[in-house]
């Protein structure tokens, strides 16, 4: 076949559950993506021993252990370069990363994120949703810009909002469209990476 799957780096910080999602699509023949490398910035990653058990390398670089962020970033680039990356998948990563460290991987870095960009960036998500009375929400995978989700904008998934819904349940059910959503956009990004 001959298939030229893109190479893909997954950082987590905790289970991993879109990397997971990833990992279940890249079962498929004919997907066009291989993940290479897991990498956590926290030593007790639940995702990092699913990942070994599928036989993935894994990388750990404690950010506890650096003076700054450049350095902390200093040394995850350094990890990346014992491998042949095609794109770094952003999966629950909970570290802001420098425009710096954007900048080397701009077009080449994406993330997901729990909202209808460019609605609802940063964090609590889903409780300012609820406190907005939105009847709609969702997840968007975008490409990382120095600017915090504000990158071009790949797949976005729609969820409605419940009656009765919590910050809690929202997030369960944008989550299972986040495990779609990812996998979407990383076959959306093999088609234009086979054409540039």
């Amino acid at each position: 076949m001959g298939l030229n799957k893109l190479k893909l780096a997954v950082f987590i910080s905790g289970r991993g559950s879109n990397m997971l999602a990833l990992m279940e699509a890249c079962k498929r023949p004919d997907f066009p993506a291989e993940i290479v490398l897991v990498l956590s910035n926290r030593p007790d990653a639940k995702g990092l021993v699913s990942a070994k058990e599928a036989g993935i390398a894994t990388e750990i670089v404690d950010h506890k252990g650096f003076s700054s962020r450049e350095t902390f970033e200093a040394e995850v680039q350094k990890r990346l370069q014992a491998y042949t990356i095609d794109y770094i998948v952003l999966a629950g990563f909970m570290r802001v990363l420098t425009a710096g460290f954007v900048d080397q991987w701009l077009g080449r870095m994406v993330n997901i994120h729990p909202s209808l960009l460019p609605d609802y960036k940063g964090t609590d998500t889903h409780a300012r949703v609820l406190a907005d009375g939105k009847r709609e929400t969702g997840c968007t995978v975008h490409y990382v810009v120095p600017d915090i989700d504000s990158g071009e904008i790949i797949v976005q998934k729609r969820v409605p909002v419940l009656e009765g819904d919590t910050p809690d349940s929202l997030a369960a059910r944008v989550l299972e469209q986040e495990h779609v959503a990812y996998p979407e956009a990383i076959e959306r990004l093999a088609a234009t990476h086979k054409n540039a």
